[in-house]
């Protein structure tokens, strides 16, 4: 687990590459809400999501080790790789990248154009990570998981700028996948000593983090049903669970018809656009309505990386 000043050390890193997202209090968000919201952009990275962070810290390590590896592997729906290929374009360190078949077009395009080797494999996430843990033994790679102090550490920055610039919060919601934003979120308000609640967030038709919070141990699941990619996932990891657990207040589901709404909140609220894991914040905010009423609430928009043909099929059908 990180300290305050490795965190910091981390931060001034990342800094080195991007200055940064903004943070704003959004008066409509606030009208509709009946809170004061203050929006965490991290759809405003050079990736347009929050996983660079992560990716940074973890290339410029094994860079700075040299331990002989020909490189980096690791499987994802989009952001994770992303944030790897970008990295590892900075760093001198090759990236190979496996996807489920069927991944998103512009995902997968976005990964090549930053140098990533792509592969497309499997059914979905669980099976593009067999065959990538797969290619880092035949092929002498470091497999690069979702879930890793590296990244927890280096996506962790996003919340100490948030706790940082944004007057005290009373609750901060995050969208859950793996679980290392969460998970930084979680650490970084224990280190700051600040008493805000984190909530959870995740999709309904892929709840494994929720059914194993309530259960109180982790849950398998044999689907993850949501159109919000970037929490696809059906096993939780239970490193991960283990934080969640310890540090959250509970954890939030929302239909897909509950991000979509959110996603078109955002366009009209705030102009700006939002993949289905950043509006999951924002859909479990105004599913919980009174309950923040007049309180100080954290969002933070983890991505914007929506695909138009999605964008166009799910968000703008209005359902």
């Amino acid at each position: 687990m990180f300290t305050l000043p490795e965190l910091e050390d981390a931060q001034r890193l990342i800094h080195q590459s991007f200055p940064g997202t903004p943070q704003f209090a959004w008066p409509l968000l606030a009208q509709r809400t009946g809170a004061e919201v203050w929006v965490k952009h991290e759809n405003h990275t050079p990736t347009g999501a929050f996983k660079l962070r992560g990716g940074l810290v973890y290339a410029e390590r094994l860079a700075r080790e040299r331990r002989g590896v020909a490189g980096i592997v690791s499987a994802t729906r989009g952001n994770h790789g992303q944030s790897l290929a970008w990295a590892g374009r900075r760093y001198g360190v090759p990236v190979t990248i496996v996807v489920p078949t069927g991944n998103s077009v512009e995902k997968n395009a976005a990964m090549r154009s930053l140098g990533a080797h792509l592969i497309e494999y499997g059914a979905d996430f669980e099976a593009a990570r067999d065959k990538a843990q797969a290619l880092a033994i035949d092929e002498k790679l470091e497999f690069a998981p979702s879930f890793a102090p590296d990244l927890v550490k280096g996506v962790a920055t996003w919340s100490l700028e948030l706790f940082r610039a944004a007057p005290a919060l009373d609750a901060l919601y995050v969208p859950i996948g793996l679980g290392s934003g969460i998970c930084g979120a979680i650490r970084t308000r224990d280190l700051l000593g600040l008493k805000t609640e984190i909530v959870g967030v995740q999709a309904a038709g892929a709840d494994c983090y929720a059914q194993s919070f309530a259960a109180g141990h982790v849950i398998a699941l044999n689907r993850a049903d949501t159109l919000a990619d970037g929490m696809a996932v059906r096993q939780p990891d239970a490193e991960a669970f283990a934080q969640i657990e310890a540090g959250a207040s509970r954890i939030v589901t929302v239909t897909d018809d509950e991000i979509a709404r959110a996603i078109r909140t955002y366009w009209t609220d705030t102009h700006n656009l939002v993949e289905g894991a950043g509006a999951a914040p924002l859909a479990a905010l105004l599913q919980d309505g009174p309950r923040m009423a007049g309180k100080r609430v954290g969002l933070v928009v983890s991505g914007g990386n929506i695909d138009l043909a999605l964008f166009r099929e799910w968000v703008l059908s209005g359902r």
